[in-house]
């Protein structure tokens, strides 16, 4: 059975750990029971009961009280480029706990899903996009994970800049103050808010003011070498908003006219060779069963 899952971008500027949007660039992964646990077409680091996968797969099956059953897990098509900010980790585990349900005819619902998906992750934003798709807003509470979709414009276009190097989360993670101020925690909750405004009416003028964000950026863009550059190349391309995807190291950046791409593109090539620019479609589904 492959099960599809889409790539996603956490955050959007000022939604720290809340906001997420799945795109239309997927990862895909068989799974059948089998008479022992295998892991294929993945690098050898991860051919093993550690790999996130597996470990969404079992723990679906163990909050059933389904016997511990042995998996085939083969990598087909991967496109979701790993550690780059880009839902990696959130594919792998929608996409386990989605085989699980329906190799093992479980009965989860979405929702239950999502909140497997959550414990394994530990936050809700990037799994809420694999999962259900589009826009979503994310809380986590008490171990109660909740998430809401929102829609998004047709006029906006989508790109991700993305660097020759990975960026690991802990890394990112390590970064961050402990507190924030409280004049901080208001221009980011103000921001998002109108940022959901803003991506649903595709208002540029609003998108340039309220993707801006004080949480995390500010520290996290440190440890993206040619940061400055790409954002400074990206809003004389014309882009509206710019901001880190995830947890880094790519950078995405919203437009409203059409040749934004073409014209990010070919700055891009000059500015900062060795990085690539991806077109990105919002995907609306979510993770879904491809073949059984």
């Amino acid at each position: 059975m492959i099960v599809r899952v889409p790539a996603s971008s956490a955050n959007l500027g000022p939604g720290f750990d809340s906001f997420g949007i799945a795109w239309q660039l997927y990862n895909e992964i068989d799974f059948q029971i089998a008479e022992e646990t295998a892991i294929s077409g993945c690098p050898e680091a991860f051919r093993n009961e550690q790999n996130l996968a597996c470990r969404a797969y079992r723990l679906a099956l163990e909050r059933c009280g389904v016997r511990e059953q042995d998996v085939a897990i083969r990598f087909g098509r991967t496109n979701i480029p790993v550690s780059r900010g880009l839902g990696s980790s959130a594919a792998l585990i929608a996409a386990g706990v989605s085989a699980a349900n329906v190799l093992h005819d479980l009965g989860l619902s979405r929702e239950e899903l999502f909140l497997l998906a959550t414990e394994v992750e530990g936050h809700p934003d990037n799994v809420a996009a694999a999962l259900y798709g589009g826009l979503s807003v994310s809380a986590l509470v008490g171990g109660r994970a909740v998430t809401r979709r929102f829609p998004i414009s047709e006029r906006l276009r989508f790109a991700a800049l993305i660097p020759p190097f990975e960026l690991s989360t802990a890394l990112a993670r390590s970064v961050l103050p402990e507190a924030v101020t409280r004049a901080d925690a208001v221009f980011n909750v103000s921001h998002g808010a109108l940022l959901l405004r803003a991506l649903a009416d595709g208002d540029g003028e609003l998108l340039a003011f309220a993707m801006d964000d004080r949480i995390h950026q500010p520290y996290r863009s440190r440890l993206i070498d040619g940061f400055r550059t790409a954002r400074t190349e990206a809003q004389e391309c014309g882009a509206l908003g710019f901001c880190i995807s995830g947890a880094g190291s790519t950078l995405l950046c919203v437009a409203d006219r059409p040749d934004f791409p073409a014209r990010m593109e070919t700055a891009l090539s000059m500015a900062l060779p060795g990085w690539e620019l991806r077109e990105l479609t919002p995907d609306l589904n979510g993770a879904m069963i491809a073949a059984n």
